[in-house]
């Protein structure tokens, strides 16, 4: 294990205030999000669209970091140039999705467990020859009547294990992202209540399957009602909740929290990061940033439409999304920049 490259990688992706952008979205969920906006779902398609977010003018000063799928890091720009170079010639440490999605827990109804771990070893060795630094791999978590149980906790923890030791052995820096769902009509304190129990679960495995510490990134939900939920709380009032939580639950010596926006708005993602770290930031051990994928991406997408006279306009509002996403890490955004610019 690479201590030494895993740190230098972390300290990279998250300097300057930067975080990490994810455009990970897999082949059928790209093209789900393309026929919503009326854009032909095609190979090509999809790499154009990868291309106008790699060549953004300025996203490195906000993103220090991207998440790609299998197809996009072999995907190459009109030049010839591969996406991952593009990106690390702007600037960008190119990551890579290696999980194989979420299925169907055998005799546990409506819970999930995430596959992958199968020939995991060789592809990562493909993907960091290819360029890749870092890597991910999503657990889902699902709240509802009698669930999550706690075999369901369990089996997703120890995949994110296993898969966290591969990629140390490997020289790539695992982001563990243990998602516990926006969806139900659950309250938030029954969000925070799953989500404190499957990150002491989750770093228990860790610490059973040596994995260091002190060379992972987190990737978690915020402490959030569910999107059913009559209950409205304040943005304070999910700083609050979250930091609780997490200050409970997160060892010190993790480095960094990249948090998913998880099906809140861009607009709700950035004012929930952005208290975080306004009201909490000196008491907390760990870098508190982003790692975004819709919250950045779709206003861009809606300005594409897949046509080419579009792309200045997209990669604008991609640049503006990922500029107040920087500015929430610190602490300093307000809502007034949405539209009196920065």
């Amino acid at each position: 294990m690479q201590s030494n490259l895993l740190k230098q990688t972390i300290e990279q992706l998250f300097s300057n205030g930067k975080g990490i952008l994810a455009m990970d979205e897999s082949t059928p969920t790209c093209d789900k999000r393309f026929l919503a906006h009326g854009i032909p779902q095609t190979f090509e398609m999809r790499r154009n669209y990868r291309q106008l977010i790699a060549t953004t003018p300025g996203l490195n000063e906000s993103i220090g970091g991207a998440i790609l799928y299998d197809e996009t890091i072999k995907q190459q720009t009109n030049n010839g140039i591969p996406i991952p170079t593009e990106l690390l010639n702007a600037g960008i440490i190119p990551g890579i999705k290696v999980d194989m999605g979420a299925k169907a827990l055998a005799g546990f109804p409506n819970e999930m467990i995430t596959e992958g771990l199968d020939g995991l070893r060789e592809r990562l060795a493909d993907y960091k020859n290819l360029g890749a630094r870092f890597a991910k791999w999503r657990a889902v978590i699902t709240i509802g009547d009698g669930i999550p149980t706690k075999t369901c906790i369990e089996a997703n923890v120890q995949a994110l294990a296993r898969y966290a030791a591969l990629c140390q052995e490997a020289g790539l820096v695992p982001i563990v992202e243990p998602e516990v769902l926006m969806d139900g009509a659950h309250a938030m304190q029954r969000c925070y209540e799953v989500t404190e129990q499957t990150l002491k679960a989750l770093f228990i495995k860790l610490y059973q399957y040596r994995v260091d510490l002190q060379g992972l990134i987190l990737k978690p939900n915020m402490v959030l009602a569910g999107k059913e939920s009559d209950e409205n709380p304040s943005v304070d009032d999910v700083a609050t909740a979250t930091v609780k939580c997490f200050l409970s639950a997160v060892p010190a010596a993790v480095p960094a929290i990249a948090f998913l926006s998880g099906g809140q708005s861009p607009q709700e993602a950035i004012q929930h990061l952005n208290a975080i770290n306004k009201n909490y930031k000196d008491r907390l051990p760990w870098i508190v940033a982003f790692s975004f994928a819709r919250a950045i991406q779709q206003p861009c997408l809606e300005a594409w439409k897949g046509q080419d006279v579009n792309v200045d306009t997209a990669q604008k509002l991609l640049y503006h999304r990922a500029k107040l996403s920087a500015l929430a890490r610190l602490g300093t955004y307000k809502i007034s920049m949405e539209t009196n610019g920065l």
